[in-house]
């Protein structure tokens, strides 16, 4: 994957279910500053239905923060807006730079390489439910080991991460 594709797709959220860009993260990538993509976004409100663009909540907006870990003198004021795939691509008609459609071209291609992982990742596991069928229990051990590292990880379940002080002996 090309390092451009790369910086996309780590940019790309789940929120309420959407894949989506964040307002912020979208600026960066046209190399523009927030305001000035919000602002575009306002002169042409109608283009922008809630299935396209939508303002965080409160809950989501504490829960970003949280993960970005940003200082309370700097960072994000204001809940960002998330775009879905719509969204970004109303936005070219919206943003008309050259980067502006470089990028747009490349973050379609992001959202079409998420969708077909999805796909496969479907098609592998429908592939190995035949494989399980087919083979006796001897190898069942092997095949739930594979489901086990295609299941995504709970939130909130493993191990935790850090360090531990060590105890002092008095």
């Amino acid at each position: 994957m090309e390092p451009e594709a790369i910086a996309v797709v780590s940019t790309i959220r789940a929120i309420r279910g959407h894949k989506v860009l964040l307002d912020f993260d979208l600026a960066r990538l046209y190399g523009v500053e927030t305001r000035v993509l919000n602002q575009a976004v306002k002169r042409n409100r109608r283009r922008f239905p809630p299935d396209f663009m939508f303002p965080l909540t409160d809950a989501e907006f504490g829960a970003l923060r949280s993960q970005l870990v940003t200082s309370s003198w700097g960072g994000l004021r204001r809940a960002p807006r998330a775009f879905t795939e719509q969204g970004v691509a109303m936005l070219s008609s919206v943003l008309r730079s050259e980067r502006a459609i470089r990028v747009n071209v490349e973050i379609m291609r992001a959202f079409v390489r998420l969708r077909s992982m999805m796909v496969e990742h479907k098609d592998l596991a429908r592939r190995l439910d035949l494989l399980e069928a087919k083979y006796d229990g001897r190898v069942r051990v092997v095949f739930e080991a594979i489901r086990e590292l295609m299941t995504p990880p709970q939130k909130g379940k493993g191990q935790v991460i850090g360090f531990r002080p060590l105890e002092r002996k008095v």
